[in-house]
């Protein structure tokens, strides 16, 4: 019971703290918009869907209806808000996958990448904007990007198998082999990316600016039903952490859970690079702080983790667009995620799970 309070507790702290930095992201921009205009604008977007008397029909209707200027909800609704709503997908994502993958490995600097699924992507992602002109055929950008990302991730998994086992030291240095080819492949391909040079290397840095409600509403589906299924394992996760042999005896069927486990984080790294680009250190940095914050039970630390990491990078996103150019938010990501982390080993604060 005490955990579950202070789940609650931490949750509802960390879903307010996400509310409070989507209105003020949302006031930043070239015309500056007063915060109570904001939450007027959001508040009268939303719809709830109500049963039709006698026509056994869903309608949805919108509850508010707070007097405010036209031109500021639309920018809110179809400008910022959309973009927003990405970032935040984006690291919910990103930190369940890095909690996810922290775990696994029993080691604090594994991340969403380290099994190759963001290189992969990274690939799909390059070859669509440099061949597409050539071969109009091939799938679109986030296709590409997504299904590259998930075939990098089960070719690893498929080079790790020994003996019906899934050894965790193998899946490592499988991961970092096949991430290490991948990005010899993304950069031959970029010799002949030509006039799409530009696209290809601003996709790589990771960003939000091409955000749409389209985009939203698939990542969105994926990540929360990818972080439920971590959550149902989250006893799991934490009785692997005492060691796959003790795990065994105490009932839990080891094999089978490191498939969900790696299947589901591949899966939500894989839609958050499709959308995004490849955006670092959230999903290294937003588990182990709140590790240290919560503790290392993945009841309490897999939801505030995602929380956490979805109010991470819209801050961040926030912070990447205010100055006079606005810039890639993967740089920002890395710019403060990296000293960060050197400061928590500085201070011994990376330790072994």
């Amino acid at each position: 019971m005490y955990e579950r309070q202070r789940t609650v507790a931490w949750s509802a702290g960390l879903a307010a703290a996400l509310a409070l930095v989507t209105v003020y992201s949302a006031t930043i921009g070239p015309v500056a918009i007063p915060p109570l205009a904001v939450a007027k604008a959001i508040l009268n977007d939303v719809a709830l869907p109500t049963l039709a008397v006698g026509a056994g029909l869903v309608q949805w209707v919108h509850p508010f209806t707070f007097p405010v200027e036209q031109s500021h909800a639309v920018i809110v609704t179809k400008l910022r808000l959309p973009r927003i709503a990405l970032g935040a997908a984006v690291g919910f994502a990103l930190a369940t996958a890095g909690t996810v993958m922290q775990g696994f490995f029993r080691n604090p600097m594994a991340d969403p990448s380290i099994i190759g699924v963001s290189t992969g992507a990274a690939v799909g992602a390059v070859a669509a904007i440099v061949f597409q002109p050539a071969i109009p055929l091939l799938p679109d950008l986030q296709a590409m990007a997504f299904g590259m990302a998930l075939l990098a991730g089960f070719t690893v998994y498929l080079i790790a198998r020994e003996g019906g086992r899934t050894p965790v030291a193998t899946l490592l240095l499988a991961g970092v082999a096949v991430q290490t080819f991948l990005g010899a492949v993304v950069s031959y391909t970029l010799l002949f990316a030509g006039d799409s040079l530009e696209r290809a290397v601003y996709w790589l840095m990771g960003h939000l600016h091409a955000a749409n409600w389209g985009k939203v509403g698939a990542i969105w589906p994926v990540a929360v039903l990818g972080f439920l299924v971590t959550l149902a394992y989250a006893r799991d996760l934490n009785v692997l952490l005492v060691g796959e042999d003790d795990a065994h005896t105490m009932g839990v069927e080891v094999e089978r859970t490191k498939r969900v486990l790696l299947a589901v984080a591949s899966i939500l790294t894989a839609a958050a690079v499709a959308v995004a680009g490849v955006i670092g250190f959230v999903g290294l940095v937003v588990p182990h702080v709140m590790r240290l914050l919560v503790g290392p039970d993945h009841r309490i630390l897999l939801p505030t983790s995602a929380l956490a990491g979805a109010g991470f990078l819209v801050a961040t996103d926030t912070l990447a667009r205010a100055g006079p150019a606005e810039v890639p938010v993967g740089i920002v990501t890395a710019a403060l995620g990296a000293p960060f982390f050197l400061y928590l080993l500085r201070n011994r604060e990376v330790h072994s799970l």
